[in-house]
């Protein structure tokens, strides 16, 4: 058992490379040459805090599920700005082209956020799971 959370976690750091590989490449390809779409990195890190910190809160004082559902509420805010801006960003008026990016690296973001994103869940699936499976004897 204990062989088949190495194998989970393994299979979601690959998962998580293949998301920030995505996400590099929308940024780093010539044609399109703007780092703007890395900004989404900073949604990366925070989403998952509201989250662990209300589930702390809950573990140790046994608040109610209003902290839990005020986290998911934040939580899934940093998740629709980090969709929200590479389309932003792709949208922009042409008038100001360091502003803006190309509809190629919106693409490339989108698809390393739902990447990164679904990683996260298999990661939170996988961490907060029963524990009785994984007993050693």
């Amino acid at each position: 058992m204990i062989m088949k959370i190495v194998l989970n976690l393994v299979g979601l750091a690959f998962a998580g490379s293949i998301g920030m590989t995505c996400l590099i490449l929308a940024c780093a390809l010539p044609q399109y040459g703007v780092w703007w779409p890395f900004l989404v990195c900073i949604f990366y890190v925070l989403a998952p805090l509201p989250t662990i910190i209300a589930r702390r809160m809950t573990e140790q004082t046994g608040a109610s599920s209003s902290n839990m559902d005020l986290a998911i509420f934040v939580t899934m805010g940093f998740v629709v700005s980090s969709f929200a801006l590479p389309i932003v960003l792709a949208r922009a008026p042409s008038n100001v082209p360091k502003a803006t990016i190309e509809v190629g690296a919106c693409y490339w973001t989108l698809a390393g956020n739902v990447v990164v994103y679904l990683t996260y869940i298999g990661f939170f699936v996988t961490l907060y799971q029963e524990d009785s499976d994984y007993s050693m004897w």
